[in-house]
């Protein structure tokens, strides 16, 4: 029988989420990040697996659902920093993970995740954080997604309706 942890490399299994959080932390101080903090896809599937992190994914729901999904995540649309659209985001977010909770957000490259992050924290949410490269990565010399890095490139699991 596998487990969540079967998909994780052994040089990121044998960190603690608290060495994770770490490094998210000095990549926050590094990249001058405006919240807690930025994960790898493989980071990010550790924590899940550990239990220490929820995953939410801020693609559109067509892109969810046909694209493919992280098993057991919550699916809560960022649709940029006007008013409404991001007054719906946070109410989304807060009923799929509590202001407290580490929240690793998610979506096709990393770019708007960055950004929900950041309204995420702006709204009070204090343990928010950017899984880097996103579930489709980003663009090969072709212009194809999924061949440079993300979540599926890295081979960590995942569904597709």
């Amino acid at each position: 029988m596998t487990t969540l942890l079967d998909h994780v490399p052994d040089q990121v299994r044998e960190l603690s989420a608290d060495a994770i959080f770490d490094l998210a932390q000095a990549r926050r101080i590094e990249q001058e990040l405006p919240y807690a903090g930025a994960v790898t896809p493989v980071e990010a599937w550790q924590l899940v697996s550990l239990g220490a992190a929820r995953i939410v994914d801020v693609r559109t729901p067509t892109e969810f659902k046909f694209v493919g999904s992280v098993p057991g995540t919550a699916n809560v649309e960022w649709r940029g920093n006007d008013l409404l659209p991001g007054a719906m985001f946070i109410d989304g977010l807060r009923r799929a993970a509590g202001a407290n909770e580490a929240v690793l957000l998610l979506c096709r490259s990393g770019v708007r995740s960055h950004a929900a992050a950041r309204a995420a924290t702006d709204a009070g949410f204090r343990r928010v954080y950017n899984v880097l490269e996103g579930f489709e990565g980003q663009r090969n010399h072709a212009g194809h997604r999924g061949e440079v890095d993300g979540w599926r490139r890295h081979g960590l699991p995942w569904t597709q309706d």
